[in-house]
């Protein structure tokens, strides 16, 4: 796996999960919309924590800084 996720991308995406479960625990986000939310914020930092996003190659995307 080539690493396809910049810096940036990877602290948004980090950023996104953590307000995921900032939610989850004062409950404003409960049920179903909990769970996708909880499964989404999981892909997020997986992603991030390898700086890989799957999603990205078919797409032909890269946020990584060229050079």
């Amino acid at each position: 796996m080539k690493k396809n996720m910049g810096t940036i991308d990877r602290i948004i995406r980090t950023t996104l999960a953590l307000v995921v479960v900032i939610l989850y625990f004062t409950g404003q986000i409960t049920g179903i919309a909990a769970i996708l939310l909880g499964v989404i914020a999981l892909i997020f930092l997986i992603t991030s924590a390898v700086a890989f996003c799957p999603l990205y190659v078919p797409l032909n995307i890269s946020t990584m800084k060229k050079g």
